[in-house]
């Protein structure tokens, strides 16, 4: 089964599970409705990841009338409901929130007999809305069915107070817009552009999970313009906002500075791929505004230079993913990946030991992605790019990490003390191993008596 029509059977799944919960609700005369995402996305033709179900029934009567229940939210009217199947649906009660002190969470709910109450305290329009499941009829009470038409996304009531009642929403609102490719109400960008430096009220970890969203759903082009337009982006990454205006050599990069550079890259980013590729994408070229030098007329070649940015680039992507609480396999993939981007411009002139390690790096078909975006996104030149490929791709996985002919053990049988030595010792007849020139354990034996005849200190 295909990724999407694996996709298109467990929204099935979801919609059926959720529709049980609306049955149960309403054979015991409590009001049941489809709310928020799900109709959105059933309005627009797309399949629904998930469904939230909106009632008047509060969280104990819930709670009671299911077999299988987790109050994860009980204090805000949420429950959550787990079906025999493993499908989950989140059940809000109607309510209306109390005043909002922390940018994040309502210090009080009221719970509320009617969906048109409930609706107002939502984020925006054509979030909005809720849907009778049995007969399809849409209770839209804020214009969001116009909006998703007009293809507008717009904060319900006031958007002052609905970004002040939630901070996240802000980067909410630009990853919508980019993922729908929906412009911005004018009186909503007004009050996220005067918000957004309040963002820094929310959790490093929170702003990670929405800008790491934008970055693998296939629109992050867009969504990283918004930012920038709506002042977040020197918010949440001062370090990727400082790539505007540091101009590039023109023979190398045409297209024009870091910044518009980074931005093709970002295009070519597919929905779906993984975060750590994404986060490399954004940051690979992320040490270039520190290292800029403008050209030396003295030098027989002047043209600017970024000597050392991908060292630099390296530290200040760890410092980044740090900052924002990702883990350490994730963090240790995007500095593989931003430390090792610029490798690619050697790989012609390699010894084939040194290619058959650069190879070895994890996750390596994401190092050719991330060169191919890189290069297709500049001077669009990918030969290295063909040949790194097709060296990689021909070579049968045990020619680049094969078993070791000799190894620690094997150097202190030979009557060799531990040290630094052998490190050298060893990285030489693998790479004599790796280029071919042994076969076998005993060549490899006979190298390393040579090795030692020719250095015995």
């Amino acid at each position: 089964m295909s990724t999407e029509s694996q996709q298109v059977s467990e929204s099935a799944s979801q919609q059926k599970a959720a529709l049980r919960v609306v049955e149960r609700l309403r054979g015991v005369q409590f009001s049941a409705y489809f709310v928020g995402g799900c109709v959105r996305d059933l309005l627009m033709g797309h399949a629904p990841k998930d469904y939230d179900v909106a009632t008047n029934a509060c969280p104990d009567a819930v709670i009671k009338l299911f077999r299988r229940t987790f109050p994860v939210g009980a204090h805000f009217g949420v429950v959550i409901v787990c079906d025999n199947d493993g499908s989950q649906t989140e059940v809000a009660t109607f309510r209306a929130d109390g005043a909002y002190e922390d940018g994040r969470r309502p210090t009080e709910v009221r719970y509320a007999d009617t969906p048109q109450v409930d609706v107002l305290r939502r984020d925006f329009t054509i979030n909005g809305m809720m849907m009778d499941p049995v007969t399809g009829e849409v209770l839209d009470f804020v214009g969001g069915r116009d909006d998703l038409e007009a293809k507008i996304l717009r904060a319900i009531g006031t958007p002052q107070v609905r970004f002040e009642e939630d901070k996240l929403r802000m980067l909410r609102a630009v990853r919508f817009a980019a993922r729908f490719g929906f412009t911005l109400e004018p009186r909503t960008l007004q009050a996220i552009q005067a918000q957004a430096p309040t963002i820094n009220q929310v959790s490093n970890e929170r702003v990670r999970d929405e800008l790491t969203r934008m970055l693998t759903e296939g629109h992050a082009r867009r969504a990283f313009e918004l930012l920038d337009e709506t002042g977040l982006l020197r918010e949440v990454l001062p370090e990727v906002a400082k790539m505007k205006g540091v101009q590039q050599p023109p023979q190398f990069h045409p297209e024009g500075d870091v910044w518009i550079h980074t931005l093709l890259l970002l295009e070519k980013l597919q929905a779906g791929c993984s975060m750590e590729l994404g986060w490399a994408a954004l940051l690979h070229d992320v040490g270039k505004p520190p290292t800029f030098r403008a050209p030396d007329p003295t030098h027989a070649k002047p043209r600017i230079r970024f000597d050392g940015h991908a060292e630099i680039g390296t530290t200040m992507a760890r410092t980044i993913c740090n900052r924002l609480r990702m883990s350490n396999d994730e963090t240790e993939q995007i500095c593989l990946l931003v430390a090792n981007h610029m490798r690619f411009g050697d790989v012609m002139q390699m010894k084939p030991a040194t290619l058959k390690r650069f190879f070895r790096l994890p996750k390596f078909d994401e190092h050719l992605r991330l060169h191919w975006m890189d290069a297709s996104s500049a001077h669009g030149d990918l030969r290295l790019y063909d040949f790194a490929k097709q060296q990689y791709e021909s070579a049968p996985p045990d020619t680049i990490k094969p078993a070791l002919f000799l190894t620690g053990r094997d150097l202190i049988d030979a009557g060799l003390k531990p040290g630094p030595r052998f490190k050298l010792l060893l990285e030489q007849i693998e790479d004599a191993q790796l280029e071919g020139r042994i076969t076998t354990k005993a060549e490899a034996i006979n190298l390393l008596r040579e090795l030692l005849a020719s250095n015995p200190s």
